[in-house]
């Protein structure tokens, strides 16, 4: 007995290990895509080309952008802390590949004789888990700046850092009041309320649009690109950084984009679930598993949609002065948010006491 459920351990252990390299893998090809996609959709935008020499429609493109990262010659200045330098990108990709660890990204799968479910790890903390991760991130940005000894650099990690910690507290008050509702912090379980309808994006409107314009802030994306911004700080946080170093500062930034999306999809439009979908029968034996496809392809094209959302965004409207954006963060989501939040608690409450809601 105690040998069987040893190797049922090993079998547990080895099917999670697959797990994290699919998802690993998939995230950075995608997150290569997105620069593909980002390039193609601001020149359809500005009514020109884009990325067209390198493969047929320029798809070999994002390929051959990370070869000339590799091959670029890495440089760390003299005068910086080298240990910090080479820790701040590392870290700063770490913590945007750790939050895809709780995000279900379809149901159940059956293979082998086993069941697998396609989730590295169901936690009953899993938002909380998120949030930890996300708020480890802003460690990258400032190790990144401080230890390149670079005044246009610190400035902008000091920036970077104000601002996700600003938008981390109106993100986390958003999801307050969709928690009332869910009583459950696991993503899981989020996905299976909404089996019969999305109803929290319905439910939370508000929340949403705070939680989306958080996301755009917490990625570092314009409008809210203010570590970045050229025009004053030269490049910005990652100025003194070239070859990969550079790279994983690039990468984690589509990274973020693409969990995000994920989680947005998640917590609001129903996770993988397809609507009228889900009792369908799709054959005796390998139901599931085609079951199991199309509803990861239902999450894949939602992320999709937001990804595309996000670039749209970036090339449409300009960037933000710094105190608008701090004004945006603390006297209008942080406030809405806390109204949003009493106005639930209150239905909710109501709601106990068999008033129809």
């Amino acid at each position: 007995m105690h040998f069987t459920l040893l190797a049922l351990d090993w079998a547990f252990l080895l099917e999670k290990l697959i797990l994290i390299a699919i998802i690993v893998s998939v995230s950075l090809v995608v997150a290569m895509y997105e620069t593909y996609a980002e390039r193609k959709i601001a020149a359809f935008i500005q009514d020109r080309r884009g990325p067209n020499r390198a493969g047929p429609f320029g798809l070999l493109q994002p390929v051959a952008d990370g070869l000339k990262l590799f091959m670029k010659e890495e440089i760390i200045p003299k005068l910086s802390n080298r240990f910090l330098f080479i820790l701040g990108p590392g870290l700063a990709m770490l913590t945007a590949m750790m939050t895809s660890a709780v995000v279900p990204w379809s149901s159940k799968i059956e293979l082998f004789g086993r069941s697998i479910e396609l989730q590295i790890a169901d936690v009953n903390i899993g938002i909380l888990y998120i949030f930890g991760v996300v708020s480890m991130g802003v460690y990258g940005v400032m190790i990144g700046g401080w230890a390149s000894n670079n005044k246009f650099s610190l400035l902008a990690a000091i920036r970077g850092a104000s601002q996700i910690i600003s938008y981390e507290l109106a993100m986390g008050l958003s999801l307050i009041a969709l928690l009332m509702l869910s009583h459950s912090l696991s993503l899981k379980t989020i996905v299976e309320q909404q089996q019969e309808g999305w109803y929290y994006v319905f439910y939370q409107p508000l929340g949403f649009l705070i939680f989306l314009v958080c996301a755009f802030a917490e990625c570092n994306r314009t409008p809210f690109d203010l570590s970045e911004a050229e025009s004053e700080l030269n490049f910005g946080y990652h100025q003194e950084y070239s070859s990969m170093k550079l790279g994983f500062y690039l990468f984690a930034e589509y990274v973020n984009m693409f969990i995000s999306s994920a989680v947005m999809a998640t917590l609001f439009w129903g996770g993988y679930d397809i609507p009228f979908v889900n009792d369908a029968s799709f054959g005796i034996q390998h139901g599931q598993n085609l079951l199991a496809l199309l509803q990861g392809l239902s999450l894949f094209i939602k992320v999709v949609f937001f990804i595309f959302f996000f670039i749209w965004v970036r090339w449409t409207i300009p960037r933000f002065r710094y105190d608008q954006l701090m004004r945006l963060g603390w006297k209008i989501l942080i406030p809405l948010a806390l109204i949003n939040m009493i106005i639930t608690g209150f239905v909710v409450l109501l709601k106990q006491y068999g008033w129809p809601f």
